[in-house]
């Protein structure tokens, strides 16, 4: 169980990886293109807070090896790797868009396609996902909830100035009112 735990560690580490250097690319695009950064108080927030979470579920996978059956943990595996899925969906709906910071680009229409048509947030969905079922695969019920807690905090602040900067630049409400942030098909509240 270890050396599949530290394969797939070392599988969701390198693609954090691939994303930063995506996101970098991603971000000069955007510059180039007259776009720029907002909210970036926060950014320092929810990278400390995924390198704690790498850090915290491997220890608690390390110090306490799980004593469940491998079945058990083969649902919650597959859910991640849908959420993995919905992940890439996402990334290629907004393709040079899609960054780990907020970027705006006035005078663009907001992506649509994709998970975009259903809900407004799929990417911070798999996040969510992620933190809770990643650890859940091993064993590591402590950092699952914790790291879910903690996530969904961040991301309340993040969604919040993400939703103010696009509204600003494309009127993202008109766009986006008949969609939820996370549920398909939910209205919102006004």
């Amino acid at each position: 169980m270890v050396a599949i735990f530290l394969l797939v560690i070392m599988i969701v580490i390198y693609q954090r990886c691939i994303e930063l250097v995506i996101a970098r690319r991603n971000a000069r695009y955007i510059k180039q293109a007259g776009g720029y950064e907002v909210a970036a108080g926060h950014y320092k927030w929810i990278v400390s807070l995924h390198a704690v979470f790498f850090v915290s579920l491997i220890g608690e996978v390390l110090l306490h090896v799980s004593t469940v059956s491998i079945p058990f943990y083969f649902w919650p595996f597959c859910i991640f790797c849908l959420a993995q899925l919905l992940r890439i969906w996402s990334m290629r709906s907004l393709g040079y868009f899609w960054n780990t910071r907020i970027f705006v680009l006035e005078g663009k229409k907001p992506v649509v396609h994709g998970p975009y048509r259903y809900i407004r947030h799929p990417n911070y969905l798999v996040v969510l996902i992620e933190v809770g079922m990643l650890p859940v695969t091993f064993g590591a019920w402590k950092t699952a909830v914790i790291f879910t807690v903690a996530q969904a905090i961040i991301l309340s602040v993040r969604i919040t100035a993400e939703e103010e900067a696009l509204q600003k630049a494309y009127k993202y409400e008109a766009w986006m009112k008949e969609k939820g942030r996370f549920i398909p098909l939910r209205k919102q509240k006004d």
